[in-house]
């Protein structure tokens, strides 16, 4: 019997929206998380939210701040969970320092933008961002505005 390759597609937990909104994104990460027991199940569930969420360098180890994962009734009955602790992100030595030297000198924030399965594991990616000045955020809006009229054109002109 052939080998069946079970390597779905990675699906995605939570998206972080705001942080394309507010921040010109430019280089991302893919970073593991250090999840409780409790967490990984709400996960499962899709109860995970990173509106505020950021991530911290402190002491050569990268943090997740901010993330909140609301705690399923029926698997934290045992544990007190706190739905906004700090977690740590899994990442290498070199990329740990490329995040922490940009966030220092050049004026960069490190974001976490998105959760999502990667198999059975749960990964974070994380993006380099400068803030963005009000007048960008409304040409952002304009541009997602004017690609919308262009495709409800485009579907009147095929009919």
């Amino acid at each position: 019997m052939a080998k069946s390759n079970n390597k779905a597609a990675p699906t995605t937990i939570a998206l972080n929206k705001r942080a394309r909104y507010d921040y010109k994104l430019e280089q991302r990460f893919e970073a593991g998380v250090a999840l409780q027991g409790w967490e990984v199940k709400s996960l499962r569930a899709g109860k995970a939210q990173l509106v505020d969420s950021y991530v911290l360098i402190r002491n050569g180890e990268a943090w997740l701040l901010g993330a909140h994962i609301t705690p399923l009734t029926s698997a934290s009955t045992h544990v007190v969970a706190d739905p906004q602790r700090t977690r740590k992100l899994l990442l290498h030595a070199r990329e740990i320092t490329q995040i922490f030297t940009a966030t220092q000198a050049k004026g960069y924030t490190c974001v976490a933008t998105a959760l999502y399965w990667k198999g059975n594991k749960v990964k974070c990616e994380i993006a380099l961002g400068k803030g963005k000045q009000q007048h960008d955020k409304r040409a952002t809006q304009r541009e997602r505005d004017w690609s919308r009229e262009k495709q409800r054109m485009m579907k009147q002109t095929n009919r």
